[in-house]
């Protein structure tokens, strides 16, 4: 008998999952980049990601990634300070910090480079 844990560098969760678009929203960021001090020191939440995972550990850094219909848009770097895994519903869920947001420029390079074949949001 054996066990399956996923072991993750990417928070990438939709809005559903609790991904803060109300904060980060592309075409504010596109017009008028998005400073870190808007986002210093909130403490964030996701829910329900599929799976047993596990997300590294501060100090090592997550990205952050939107999923906006199965495509990946990058945000920056996350810190997860919290995660449970429910062993019935196998589901993952916790608490994120954000600590770093990439620039509109480095946001796009990441999210057409770094990202799996099929799941590029720009291009």
């Amino acid at each position: 008998m054996g066990s399956y844990i996923e072991i993750n560098d990417t928070l990438q969760i939709t809005t559903e999952q609790g991904f803060p678009f109300e904060l980060l929203n592309l075409e504010k960021h596109r017009q008028s980049p998005i400073s870190f001090e808007e986002v210093k020191d909130k403490i964030f939440e996701f829910r329900d990601k599929s799976n047993a995972r596990v997300f590294h550990s501060p100090p090592t850094r997550c990205f952050l990634v939107h999923n906006i219909d199965g495509k990946w848009l990058y945000w920056g770097h996350c810190y997860i300070i919290e995660q449970t895994i429910n062993g019935e519903t196998k589901k993952t869920s916790g608490k994120f910090i954000i600590t770093k947001l990439y620039s509109p420029e480095h946001q796009k390079q990441m999210s057409i480079h770094e990202v799996p074949e099929g799941c590029e949001f720009l291009k």
